[in-house]
């Protein structure tokens, strides 16, 4: 009897078309004579291409159908005309075949950008691209029309459990906000939440939404919400929640019956990083299935082959997860063409993906420097430059700005201008914006670093220099990007990271390609970094494990283990070299891991420890822990010898020092001698023993300056005043800057030294006080409430840092969604803008959409629309 099944005619063109060598070699071709232009090499030889035959070979790809090939050939076909296109804009079968390619793909987004006026010569083919256009319309946007994966992805969003990767450029988030604006629009009353992975993305994705939006939020009564603190949560609302994972388990810590029918988790594969955030997704997804409010939880993560791999995080409760719960699109309606510039072995090599093989384009004939690279291949173009660190990113910074001439536009002047008043008068990014450059590292203040975005995208400033933040989903349209390092931070890239940074060149809305160059500086000469980029180049995404499970090794799972066995939860590093965020994320697991025995959860995280656990281990551990002052809490940032010993303090009467005088602030010394008993109450020693527990014996060396931040922060004063103070500081007492690893100088006064200043001031503001103080301060907060249930909490240093200042003024408005500076500027001009006092709802005029200041400007249109109860009615007094 016969084996062989019916096979399509498609599916076997399609099954071997890669094979082709005619066309392999055209696209290899095309690949060159586009890079002889992009690199401007007149010298090299134009390769022969019929231009007819490729065409012919993309518009038979971009039909491809029936193999597990299909969306790769659909994205060749686009590279393939796209390039063409570029060469010979003027050739009319070029173009017509570019629109042919475009409507196969269902890539109408790049054909009302580039052939809006494309008609099909075959009438049948005409009617099919029209039904497709009505297909794939998105019904929140009649205009806008989604790729065909996206439809597909689109239509699952309501689905109990659903999770999907695709390309960076696909528009994953794209998909969440028309999902939610359509379920708006049809009139539904639910609550939504978007779980983001860093504080960085809140305000783009916000804006993003707000965008979409409008005046739909008030006239259907959502409203969005960023912290716990927000004014919207204080009255009944439906809400868009825009939540890290961390802030979002303590608004569902705050509100035990706050349903939320709908989690989106955005950058999924943060849940297989080492990094320590990862435990708080496992956590906030125990949290709501406990709820039992059936929420509906939906995965999107870049690139990955295995996304199903993140339901697994579900504990294994009676749901049914088939084929159509999980996607894995591989189509790309931007294309990425690669490159090493080898600074070091000097020759420019071109990644042919057909073959993943090197194609050797042109020796140097000297030694070029990176800043050389750039103004070569990027002049007039919107560049990105990933750097490994906040130093390299600064300093190419600088090395390249000193390549271009002051641009003289009033936009950037103004901004550099506000940069010197509101950070310090010689901080280099200043003089860089004036060139069109920037950098884009993670301390910048958030008004900054949207401004920045804001100008890059409008095209001011040409070229940034970003570091790893840029791979949490920053959008930027840019149309080259240079690879400066294989490492993020001291870790090697993994595949996906790497990918992800890849596909952050070349946005969907703006181009069909990107350039990608990945540059092997001068100092990169050991063989094995070459061999590095190529791998990255070359390997493909590897399925993706969960970090209990890859993170954590067997020893350090049994070391967790036997510590809750002894009845403690305080553990120590597992080995002297362990990084931090790996040490994090054993500790945090631990948490959970006692919580789940408890409570009797069968969590993913109890799972991973079944091989480490029996019945009598189990047992042994929740008797332990079910005794009054151990049982675990939610709230992983802390453990419960921490807690006892706040409990203990706080009995024995301590309390936040009295803020006497609020111009003056808080005093000195008490504010040391409190944060030093806090600092032994909660461990600081073990738990974080590199800021606020550095030190030895009894003295911990950086709460001293520590304090002083402190002080001057919660007065309310700006940056620059802080900023200026930290350089005063290190005049007078002629302390030493570390200027380099292990190196450390007198201070002189030079911009070298007040710079590192000014980033190790910004560094502390943003990771010291507005992470790790102000989450310790909330449980001191939280456990004196409970203590003094009945006395006026007034004097909350939790709420003090969160926001900044003590001025009521000032904390309502950043809870409405203003930011820190732009509160000062309406507290300086209260008599302009404000009305009554800040205890009336109706506080803010609307003469505050035309103030001067652009950065108020635009936190007022976006706050009109989400807390619209803020503002004064039009014609009322």
């Amino acid at each position: 009897m016969s084996n062989f099944r019916n096979v399509t005619f498609g599916e076997h063109l399609f099954s071997r078309i890669d094979d082709n060598a005619y066309l392999q070699k055209l696209y290899r071709n095309i690949l060159i004579n586009y890079s002889k232009r992009l690199f401007g090499l007149d010298e090299i030889a134009e390769q022969p291409v019929n231009i007819g035959d490729a065409l012919t070979f993309a518009d038979v790809l971009s039909k491809s159908c029936g193999t597990n090939l299909s969306d790769i050939h659909k994205t060749r076909a686009q590279e393939m005309v796209a390039l063409l296109y570029d060469m010979y804009p003027q050739n009319e079968q070029v173009k017509y075949y570019l629109g042919s390619v475009l409507a196969n793909t269902g890539n109408f987004l790049g054909m009302d950008r580039l052939t809006p006026d494309f008609e099909n010569a075959s009438l049948l083919e005409r009617v099919f691209m029209h039904f497709n256009m009505d297909y794939l319309s998105v019904p929140s946007d009649g205009g806008a029309r989604f790729f065909p994966a996206q439809k597909e992805i689109y239509e699952s969003l309501s689905r109990p459990y659903f999770s999907y990767s695709a390309p960076t450029s696909m528009g994953k988030s794209f998909m969440m906000r028309a999902f939610i604006k359509q379920q708006i629009m049809d009139g539904v009353k639910k609550n939504f939440a978007l779980l983001i992975p860093t504080k960085a993305l809140i305000n783009e994705v916000t804006s993003e939404l707000i965008e979409s939006l409008t005046t739909l939020l008030k006239e259907t009564d959502y409203r969005i919400v960023t912290s716990s603190g927000s004014m919207a949560l204080e009255s009944k609302h439906n809400y868009i929640f825009v939540l890290t994972p961390e802030r979002m388990l303590y608004i569902l810590i705050d509100d035990p019956d706050l349903k939320i029918d709908y989690l989106f988790v955005d950058e999924a594969h943060k849940i297989s990083s080492g990094d320590k955030r990862s435990a708080f997704y496992y956590k906030v997804i125990n949290k709501l299935e406990e709820r039992h409010s059936n929420t509906h939880i939906i995965f999107a993560s870049p690139n990955i082959p295995n996304p199903g791999v993140y339901l697994d995080t579900l504990s294994k409760r009676e749901w049914t997860i088939g084929e159509k719960s999980i996607v894995a699109c591989r189509y790309a309606p931007v294309s990425q063409l690669k490159y090493i510039v080898d600074l070091w072995e000097r020759n420019i090599r071109i990644f042919d993906s057909y073959s993943k093989k090197f194609i050797l384009l042109h020796e140097m004939g000297r030694q070029y420097s990176l800043s050389e690279v750039i103004a070569r291949i990027g002049d007039k173009r919107h560049n990105i430059v990933y750097c490994k660190s906040k130093n390299d990113a600064i300093q190419f910074a600088r090395d390249y700005a000193d390549t271009q001439k002051p641009i003289g536009d009033k936009k950037l002047q103004t901004f550099a201008e506000a940069i010197r008043r509101d950070v310090h008068k010689e901080y280099y990014l200043a003089e860089l914006v004036e060139r069109g450059v920037a950098y884009h590292i993670g301390y910048l203040p958030a008004n900054i670093r949207m401004q920045l975005e804001d100008y890059y995208r409008d095209g001011l400033i040409k070229t940034m220099f970003c570091t790893s933040t840029l791979l949490e989903g920053v959008n930027l349209p840019a149309e080259n990007l240079f690879i400066t390092s294989y490492k993020k931070g001291r870790s090697d890239f993994s595949e996906v990271d790497f990918k992800n940074l890849v596909g952050r060149v070349g946005r969907a809305k703006y181009n069909l390609y990107g350039n990608v160059f990945i540059v092997r500086l001068q100092k990169q000469e050991r063989e094995e970094d070459l061999q590095k980029f190529e791998d990255l180049l070359k390997d493909d995404v590897p399925p993706q494990k969960l970090s209990i499970e890859s993170e954590l090794n067997s020893n350090q799972k049994k070391l967790i283990v036997d510590t809750l066995l002894s009845g403690s939860v305080e553990i120590h590093k597992s080995k002297r070299n362990q990084s931090e965020d790996n040490y994090e994320l054993m500790r945090k697991t631990m948490l959970i891991l006692v919580g789940d025995i408890v409570d009797g959860r069968n969590s993913r995280v109890r799972r991973e420890f079944a091989p480490y656990l029996t019945s009598e281990t189990e047992s042994k551990i929740r008797e332990q822990f079910s005794a009054p002052g151990k049982k675990p809490e939610d709230d992983i940032n802390v453990s419960y010898d921490q807690i006892q010993g706040i409990e203990k303090l706080i009995c024995d009467g301590l309390a936040y020092p009295e803020i006497k005088d609020l111009k003056r602030g808080a005093d000195y010394y008490e504010t040391l001698t409190f944060l030093n008993k806090l600092a032994v109450a909660f461990k600081w020693r073990i738990y974080e023993n590199r800021t606020l527990g550095a030190g030895e014996g009894r003295t911990y060396t950086k709460l001293t300056w520590y304090t002083v931040l402190l002080i001057q922060w919660m007065q309310g004063h700006g940056l620059s005043y802080i900023i200026e103070q930290s350089i005063d500081d290190y005049d007078k007492k002629k302390r030493e800057v570390k200027v380099d690893y292990n190196k450390w100088e007198p201070f002189d006064g030079s911009q070298k030294q007040k710079n590192i200043i000014i980033a190790d001031t910004l560094e502390a503001i943003e990771d010291v006080l507005l992470f790790r103080l102000s989450n310790y301060f909330l449980k001191f907060s939280e456990e004196y409430k409970r203590q003094h249930p009945n006395e006026p909490f007034t004097n909350d240093w939790y709420e003090f840092v969160e926001y900044g200042t003590t001025n009521r003024l000032r904390i309502i408005l950043q809870r409405s969604g203003f930011k820190r500076d732009s509160t000062e500027y309406i507290r300086r001009n209260a008599d302009k803008y404000v009305r009554g006092t800040s205890d009336n709802p109706k506080l803010l005029k609307k003469e505050l959409l035309e103030c001067p200041n652009e950065l108020v400007r635009r936190d007022t249109e976006e706050i009109q629309y989400n807390i619209p109860e803020l503002f004064i009615d039009e014609g009322e007094e």
